[in-house]
């Protein structure tokens, strides 16, 4: 079972605006081969960091007006929100480190 959670348009605002921690958001799409290499990152992220960040995914193919809400571009794209804005971002596959990098920026 995924650790991240899917994300659509009509639970956002609760979810990510109104959240008390940072928001770590992974915009993907199934046939997309860096987003498949990306997601056990993201996991690993999901679990260390779970109570202190909340992780999201949000499937491009499905919901695309949210993807485009952000400008996402290119997949995969991660997204972390702290106070319902975009503080960080990262384009393309990176790994854990560098994720739990931008993450420990957010929780500063």
């Amino acid at each position: 079972m995924s650790v991240a959670s899917p994300l659509g348009q009509a639970e956002f605002e609760d979810k990510v605006v109104n959240s008390a921690v940072p928001v770590l958001i992974d915009f993907w799409a199934e046939w997309c081969g860096p987003c498949k290499a990306i997601a056990p990152e993201v996991e690993k992220i999901a679990e260390e960091y779970a109570g202190k960040v909340n992780v999201y995914k949000v499937d491009v193919d499905s919901e695309g007006e949210l993807a485009a809400q952000f400008g996402i571009m290119s997949i995969p794209s991660l997204l972390i929100f702290k106070g319902g804005k975009v503080v960080d971002q990262i384009v393309g596959f990176t790994n854990k480190d560098n994720i739990a990098k931008a993450l420990e920026r957010a929780l500063a």
